[in-house]
C-alpha cells in the first residue's frame, strides 16, 4: 500500500537530462580527458557530491568546473556565472546563466534548471543533471584517466549500497527540503519526522562501525556527508529541522568529522556560499534576507574512529 502524502507535501521534479559518459563509447558519449564540463554550485548538497567524487578520483584535470553564483537571479533566470570571489564566468561556453545551457541542449526548455550539469563540449549539449548518476560515471566511466584504486560502488556491496542510498535520499537528503517547503503542518510534521528517524537510524548503524556499508568509504557515505555538513549551520534553522542538531550525536558527528578530515575534502565545503544561498535564496523562509551569525563548528576536532571496524 502507498503511504499517504500529506496535504502541502513539496515533490521535487525529476532530473530532465539522463544521458550517460561510458567508458566504451557505446552511449554515444565515450570518456575522455578535457571533453566533460561540470557546472556546479558550491552551495548545492547535490553538487557537492559531484566535487567530492572528481577530487576523490583525480579527475582535476580530466573534468574541467564552473562555480555559479550562490545567490541564484531574483528574475528567474535561475543560476548566474558573476566570477564573484569563489565564483566563475563561463569560459566555456559564454554563458551567463546556466539556464543557456538547458536551452542549447532543449531549444525552449521550460523545466528547472538544477546543478549539478555534467557537459558535453564535442555536441554542446547536456549529458546528464542527475547527480546520483554523474557521481557513478565519474566512479567507474573514468578509470583510464586516473590512478586511483578507488571503487566507491564495489560490486560485492552494491545492492546494501542501493538500500542505503534509498533510506537516506528519502529519509535525509530529501526530506530536510520536504521539512522546509512543507506547505502544510501535517506535510512538515511527516517530513521532520522522517529526517529524525533517518537520523537516529544513522546513529545506531554509525555506532560500531567507521563508514555505512563495509570496511572502507563508499558512496554512500559521501551522499550522507553533503547533508550533514549542511544540517547544524541551516538546516536546524532555515528548514526547522531542529529537535537535535548533528553535534548532539555522537556517532555521527564523529562520522562527519571524520569525513571532513579526508584529505581535500575540506577544500569542497564552503560555509559562507552554503550559508548565502539558503538564507537569502528563499525569501518565503526568510522574507526578511538576514543573514543569521550561525553556529560555532569545529569539524576539525578529533574524530576518534580511526579503530572502528
Amino acid at each position: 500500500m502507498t503511504p499517504t502524502v500529506p496535504h502541502g507535501t513539496w515533490l521535487r521534479p525529476d532530473s530532465t537530462f539522463r544521458d550517460r559518459v561510458t567508458a566504451d563509447g557505446s552511449s554515444g558519449y565515450p570518456a575522455e580527458a578535457g571533453r566533460y564540463h561540470l557546472y556546479v554550485s558550491l552551495a548545492c548538497p547535490w553538487a557537492h557530491r559531484t566535487l567530492i567524487v572528481r577530487h576523490l578520483k583525480r579527475l582535476e584535470d580530466v573534468i574541467s568546473v564552473s562555480v555559479v553564483d550562490p545567490i541564484r537571479d531574483e528574475q528567474g533566470a535561475g543560476w548566474e556565472f558573476t566570477g564573484a570571489p569563489g565564483t566563475d564566468i563561463d569560459d566555456v561556453n559564454g554563458f551567463r546563466y546556466l539556464a543557456e545551457a538547458y536551452r542549447a541542449t532543449e531549444p525552449g526548455y521550460r523545466g528547472d534548471i538544477t546543478v549539478p550539469v555534467l557537459w558535453d563540449r564535442t555536441t554542446r549539449r547536456i549529458v546528464n543533471n542527475e547527480s546520483s548518476e554523474v557521481i557513478r560515471m565519474l566512479n567507474g566511466e573514468f578509470a583510464a584517466f586516473t590512478d586511483v584504486d578507488l571503487d566507491l560502488y564495489p560490486a560485492e556491496h552494491r545492492a546494501e549500497i542501493d538500500e542505503v542510498n534509498e533510506r537516506v535520499y528519502d529519509g535525509l537528503n530529501n526530506a530536510v527540503y520536504r521539512a522546509g517547503f512543507a506547505g502544510g503542518q501535517a506535510a512538515y510534521d511527516h517530513a521532520v519526522g522522517d529526517v529524525f528517524a533517518t537520523l537516529d537510524w544513522l546513529e545506531a548503524r554509525l555506532t560500531d562501525r567507521r563508514y555505512l556499508v563495509g570496511s572502507t568509504m563508499t558512496e554512500a557515505d559521501w551522499r550522507t556527508f553533503t547533508t550533514l555538513v549542511r544540517f547544524d549551520p541551516v538546516y536546524v534553522t532555515h528548514f526547522r529541522c531542529d529537535r537535535r542538531r548533528i553535534v548532539d550525536y555522537e556517532a555521527l558527528s564523529g562520522y562527519l568529522r571524520d569525513l571532513y578530515a579526508v584529505p581535500g575534502i575540506a577544500a569542497t565545503v564552503d560555509f559562507d556560499q552554503i550559508r548565502r544561498h539558503y538564507f537569502l535564496t528563499h525569501p518565503e523562509l526568510n522574507p526578511s534576507g538576514i543573514l543569521p551569525i550561525g553556529p560555532d563548528l569545529d569539524l576539525a576536532a578529533p574524530h576518534g574512529r580511526s579503530s572502528l571496524p
